[in-house]
C-alpha cells in the first residue's frame, strides 16, 4: 500500500504498511482498485457525453459513492469495497457496450480492458496504486485533483439525498477523473485542472448549502445542551442531514432520545430539527475522542459518514455501532440505502436502543453555535443599513469571514453581537 491522502500520513510522506487512520494494507489496496475501476467508468461516461449521450443517475451515483467511500476514516470494510468493485466492473462493461454500439472509439487502456475475477483483485490492486505514476510532480497534481473530487463527491451525495442535483457537477467529476489517466497533460495543464477542481468544489458547496437551508432552514445562533437525560438514546455522527431527519421522525414517541456527536453537531442549529422534543443536544467532543466517549454513551451509535476511528480490542461498544451510506467497518451492522424514494429504515437501531441504559453524563451545561453566513449577514445588514450589505456583496465577492469585512464599525459590531449573543438574548428574547 501507499496512501498519502490525509495530513496523518506516516512521517509526512505516506503510509506503507498500515494507515495511521487504522486502515490495513489490503483494504487500502482494494480502494486503489475501486478507483482504478471508477476511472474506467468515468472515461467511457465522458466519451459518451461528448457524443451527446448523458450518463444515467446509476452511473453518476456510483461514481460519487465510490469516491466518497475511499476518503479517510469513512470505510474500513474490505467486503463492501469489494462489492463496489464488482458492481463497478459490470457498470463499466455496460457503458463500453453502449459506446461500441454507437461506434465510439475507446482508448486502449488497462482501466477499460481488465476484467479480473474476485480471486485476482488483491494481486491486481498492488499494481494500480498511487506510485503507478513515476513522476512525482505529475503524481502529486493528479492526486490533488482526485482528493478534491472525493470531497466534491461527498457534498454532491449529501445534496442528492435531499433531492438537489446538478448534471454539470457529475460531468465535471467524471471528466476530471478521466483526465487523470491522460499521459499527454503537462504540469501546467494539470495545475489548471487543480484550480478548475477547486472552482467546481465551490459550486458543489453552494449546492449543498442550498439543499440544507431549503430543506431545514438557515442555521440559527443556538444554545446546545451538552448534558444528558435519563432515557435510552441513539448517538448520530457524520454529515448526512437526511439521515438525521428520518432518524428523528422514526424515534419520535418511542422513548428513545437522539444526540449528535462531532461532525453532526451543526444539526442542532437548523430550525426544522428543533421541533423534536427528544432531540436532546450534543454528546462528547471531536471525532478522535470517540473511543472513550462511546464507552460512556451506552446506546447505539450511527455513522452516516466519516469519521470512524477503529475501536480498540475489547471495546464495549463494538456491537452497538451501525454504519450507512458510504461508511463501513468489519463486523458492524450496515443500514441499507433508501429504495425507490422510500425513507431509510432505522427500526433495528431504534429497537437496539430501547434495551440500552441511558448515557453517562460526561459534561454539563451548554455550548453556543450556529454562526452561519446568513446570521452574519443579518447582523451586518442591521448595522450597515437597508440595501448596503446586498450591494457590497454583489460588488466584492465576500468570502464569509468576519475579519475580512473592510468596514471597522460593521466588523466590530458583528463581532460584538456574536460574542455577546447571550446578553442580547437575555435582554430581548429569541426574536431580537
Amino acid at each position: 500500500m501507499f496512501c498519502f491522502q490525509c495530513q496523518e500520513a506516516a512521517k509526512g510522506t505516506g503510509c506503507t504498511h498500515k494507515g495511521v487512520c487504522g486502515k490495513d494494507d489490503k483494504t487500502a489496496n482494494r480502494m486503489d482498485l475501486l478507483l482504478f475501476v471508477t476511472k474506467g467508468i468515468a472515461t467511457v461516461a465522458t466519451l459518451l457525453h461528448n457524443a451527446g449521450i448523458e450518463s444515467s443517475m446509476k452511473v453518476n451515483h456510483f461514481t460519487t459513492d465510490a469516491l466518497f467511500s475511499t476518503i479517510t476514516n469513512a470505510n474500513f470494510d474490505i467486503e463492501s469495497i469489494t462489492g463496489r468493485i464488482i458492481k463497478g466492473l459490470k457498470l463499466r462493461n455496460e457503458l463500453i457496450a453502449i459506446a461500441k454500439k454507437r461506434d465510439i472509439v475507446l482508448p486502449i487502456i488497462d482501466e477499460l480492458i481488465w476484467n479480473g475475477e474476485e480471486n485476482s483483485f488483491e494481486g491486481k490492486s498492488q499494481t494500480v496504486g498511487v506510485l503507478r505514476e513515476a513522476n512525482e510532480d505529475i503524481r502529486s497534481l493528479k492526486e490533488l485533483i482526485i482528493y478534491g473530487l472525493k470531497g466534491m463527491a461527498a457534498y454532491v451525495e449529501h445534496a442528492a439525498n435531499l433531492g438537489y442535483e446538478e448534471p454539470e457537477l457529475y460531468r465535471f467529476i467524471q471528466r476530471a477523473l478521466a483526465d487523470t489517466l491522460r499521459k499527454d497533460l503537462t504540469a501546467e495543464q494539470l495545475t489548471a485542472l487543480v484550480l478548475e477542481t477547486g472552482s467546481f468544489g465551490v459550486k458543489a458547496m453552494a449546492l449543498l448549502d442550498k439543499a440544507n437551508t431549503c430543506s431545514y432552514g438557515n442555521p440559527e445562533i443556538t444554545h446546545v445542551n451538552i448534558g444528558v437525560r435519563n432515557n435510552p438514546a441513539i448517538l448520530i455522527s457524520g454529515h448526512d442531514l437526511k439521515d438525521m431527519e428520518e432518524l428523528l421522525a422514526q424515534t419520535e414517541g418511542t422513548g428513545v432520545d437522539v444526540y449528535t456527536h462531532s461532525e453532526m453537531l451543526p444539526a442542532n442549529y437548523y430550525p426544522a430539527f428543533k421541533k423534536y422534543k427528544h432531540f436532546v443536544g450534543n454528546y462528547g467532543n471531536a471525532w478522535w475522542k470517540q473511543r472513550e466517549e462511546f464507552e460512556n454513551f451506552n446506546g447505539p451509535i450511527l455513522f452516516t459518514t466519516n469519521c470512524i476511528v477503529p475501536p480498540l480490542e475489547g471495546a464495549s461498544y463494538r456491537d452497538r455501532v451501525y454504519t450507512t451510506n458510504s461508511t463501513g467497518f468489519p463486523g458492524w451492522k450496515h443500514i441499507p440505502a433508501r429504495e425507490d424514494g422510500k425513507t431509510k429504515d432505522f427500526s433495528e437501531i431504534i429497537a437496539h436502543a430501547k434495551h440500552c441504559a441511558a448515557p453517562n453524563e460526561i459534561e454539563h451545561g451548554e455550548i453556543i453555535g450556529g454562526f452561519a453566513h446568513n446570521q452574519v449577514l443579518a447582523l451586518a445588514a442591521y448595522n450597515a443599513g437597508r440595501g448596503h450589505v446586498e450591494s457590497w456583496l454583489r460588488e466584492n465577492n465576500w468570502n464569509g469571514m468576519v475579519d475580512t469585512i473592510p468596514f471597522p464599525e460593521t466588523r466590530s459590531y458583528v463581532k460584538a453581537v456574536l460574542q455577546y449573543q447571550e446578553r442580547y438574548e437575555a435582554l430581548y428574547g429569541n426574536n431580537y
